[in-house]
């Protein structure tokens, strides 16, 4: 099966009211988990890579590992999408090497630490909005400063995250401004801002509404019915995963994440792609560290993946079934890049109008 967009994929969902967990992957290993779990759910999945993951795998490589995978599971539609693009040209890359999405972040600017202003953010988000559509692949736009409301500000991953304190407002998406941004930039999905942040250390305890605003996404989503909503930062960090990295010789402290519950009830309301790294990189390495203190002759890598791809295995099955994804793959039809490029040019796409189940056949 072809590579899926992501506008496709999210108006599927949408319209049958599921969400999708998107997984960033670095590695053969991670690929092959995830897919192994997408085919045993029959669910589509969103595999997304970073600027760090780019760089750690190597476009090409990447690629051809995205290529293997659709040939080993040609029922599943695999959407690549490019997480937390800082500049055109991060973007215009990805698109060269597959990617069927990308995710332009000018919340911050071209050096991922530095917040931008909103003039900015539109601007560059529909530059990269016109280049994608060309081709028809989806774009991701983000509004307000991923970070956590409890600490004022977030985590940097793979070298992306606004460095120091930010106001308070600035991490939660104004709604007003939503509606002006979409309008404006037409983007495919809009990942929005409520207090998630990057990272294992989101919280200190179990987040409320004061910590974690759900009430930001309802808002958006009562005026922005037909636009796709992401939540980034959104691993849950589950306790029993913490146990076992602790178990043999981690030293985590005791944090909180988004709890599933809290994603089922973003689902609810127009959240329709989940961001999840934490949890992956977590059940991985207290899998490692498993076999490290158990077995310590052991110095066969294989001997250390294995349980480790077992357990981003099941990690993933739970969150396609948590999240409604299980059982849709089968009853999806890829469109062509270049269909989604022809409705794209005719304005059936546009999120002003609504979703493909609009467009004429």
């Amino acid at each position: 099966m072809a590579r899926i967009t992501l506008r496709q994929l999210l108006d599927h969902a949408a319209e049958h009211g599921y969400g999708v967990p998107a997984f960033n992957i670095n590695n053969m290993e991670q690929g092959l988990a995830i897919m192994e779990a997408a085919a045993a759910a029959d669910a589509p999945v969103i595999i997304q890579a970073s600027r760090g993951a780019r760089s750690y795998a190597n476009d090409i490589m990447l690629s051809r590992m995205i290529d293997a995978l659709e040939e080993m599971h040609p029922q599943i539609p695999i959407c690549l999408h490019q997480d937390h693009g800082n500049e055109e040209s991060t973007c215009a890359t990805a698109l060269q090497h597959g990617f069927t999405s990308v995710m332009m972040d000018g919340s911050l600017k071209a050096d991922a630490k530095t917040a931008a202003d909103y003039d900015y953010n539109v601007d560059i988000t529909r530059r990269v909005v016109e280049l994608a559509h060309w081709i028809g692949a989806s774009v991701e736009g983000e509004l307000g400063v991923l970070g956590s409301l409890e600490h004022g500000g977030g985590e940097q991953e793979d070298g992306h995250g606004v460095e120091g304190e930010v106001s308070h407002d600035q991490l939660l998406t104004d709604p007003d401004q939503a509606v002006d941004f979409v309008r404006a930039t037409k983007v495919d999905a809009l990942a929005i801002a409520m207090g998630t942040s990057h990272g294992a250390y989101k919280f200190s305890r179990k987040p409320d509404g004061d910590i974690l605003a759900m009430r930001v996404v309802e808002e958006i989503h009562r005026r922005l019915p037909n636009t796709h909503l992401v939540m980034h930062g959104s691993s849950s960090v589950p306790q029993p995963l913490q146990d076992a990295f602790n178990a043999f010789g981690g030293e985590m402290p005791q944090t909180w994440g988004v709890p599933v519950e809290e994603i089922v009830r973003g689902i609810r309301h127009g959240v329709r792609k989940v961001n999840i790294d934490t949890d992956c990189r977590l059940a991985m390495t207290a899998a490692f560290r498993k076999v490290a203190t158990q077995s310590k002759s052991e110095f066969d890598p294989r001997k250390f993946l294995k349980p480790a791809m077992d357990a981003l295995r099941d990690l993933c099955r739970d969150r396609f079934e948590q999240f409604g994804t299980a059982g849709h793959a089968s009853q999806i039809k890829v469109i062509p890049l270049a269909e989604m490029a022809r409705r794209y040019r005719s304005g059936v796409l546009d999120p002003r109008i609504g979703g493909m189940a609009d467009a004429a056949e």
